[in-house]
């Protein structure tokens, strides 16, 4: 009685045509909702990729931090030395070569300044590691770029 009734167009089968493109009509909508959920989804799981990666490395932490502290301790160094050039080239004489010296630092920080940002980003932004990470890599992009 099923076929006949669908060949016919029985109510019931009317009704069970009329549900049918109405679900496929909702698979073709991806709605603002829909969008969202898989907006999370997505950031939840790169979250757990990241924590997943973190626990299965453990072993090399002490490198990490070891590697982090030195180029952030050269990064910190130069920035002082960039600043303090100048102001020592006004009470000691000869501020040109003095300017000069720190122009070449300033200009050398730069290349060091998209690795400190994925450092910091790292320990201490974690959640937001992907739009860092875009910062930084343009950031080295452009300095490539103008050498």
């Amino acid at each position: 009685m099923g076929f006949l009734g669908r060949l016919l167009g029985s109510p019931k089968a009317l009704g069970d045509t009329v549900k049918a493109v109405g679900d496929g009509l909702d698979r073709f909508i991806y709605t603002k909702e829909e969008k969202a959920e898989d907006a999370a989804k997505a950031i939840s799981e790169g979250r757990n990729m990241l924590i997943r990666w973190m626990e299965t490395t453990q072993g090399q932490n002490l490198a990490r931090r070891i590697i982090a502290l030195s180029i952030t301790f050269v990064w910190l160094l130069m920035f002082i030395a960039r600043m303090a050039l100048p102001i020592a080239g006004i009470w000691l004489g000869s501020p040109e070569k003095w300017d000069a010296s720190a122009k070449v630092i300033g200009d050398n920080i730069e290349q060091m300044t998209g690795a400190v940002m994925l450092i910091l980003g790292f320990y201490f932004a974690s959640p937001y590691l992907g739009q860092i990470t875009n910062v930084a890599m343009n950031k080295f992009a452009k300095k490539k770029e103008a050498s």
